[in-house]
């Protein structure tokens, strides 16, 4: 029982003492997507926007009749009729040092594309980062994330 009790005592020594030890090579605990770049295309049946990023996000989505920057609230004037508000999580588009990963403009407008007028980052702040789509019309969406180089890329139906 002692040596049970002793052996215990040691092993819970040695997973201390490999816990405070920097171990050589060790990836970045970082997990940020950062945003490097934006592209657009025209398709046959749909339009699409590309994020290009760092590493792979969560993201959501909702569609309304305006958008707003986030975090100010103030109202984002591009154009269009109705308004796709994407939200990438765990995302930025500048480095913990303020640093600009994504070096583009904040607004592109879009008149190569059917339905999307224009896009817009409308958030960039505490890792959350916030993309705005202003559409001619309401239409299906189809986002998803694509690798080998990581991207979101948003489907929007003509």
């Amino acid at each position: 029982m002692i040596r049970t009790k002793s052996l215990a005592a040691a092993l819970l020594a040695v997973l201390a003492l490999a816990a405070l030890t920097p171990s050589a090579g060790a990836a970045p605990s970082d997990t940020t997507a950062y945003l490097t770049n934006i592209r657009v295309g025209a398709h046959d049946t749909t339009d699409r926007v590309v994020l290009d990023l760092t590493s792979l996000p969560t993201y959501s989505y909702s569609f309304g009749p305006e958008l707003t920057y986030d975090p100010s609230g103030k109202p984002v004037n591009i154009p269009g009729t109705t308004f796709m508000d994407l939200v990438v999580h765990g995302a930025a588009a500048h480095d913990d040092n303020g640093n600009l990963t994504y070096t583009g403009p904040q607004t592109i407008l879009t008149p190569q594309l059917t339905n999307v007028q224009a896009v817009a980052i409308i958030g960039d702040f505490e890792h959350v980062l916030s993309v705005g789509l202003g559409l001619k019309h309401s239409a299906n969406v189809h986002v998803f994330t694509l690798t080998a180089p990581n991207r979101l890329v948003i489907d929007v139906d003509h």
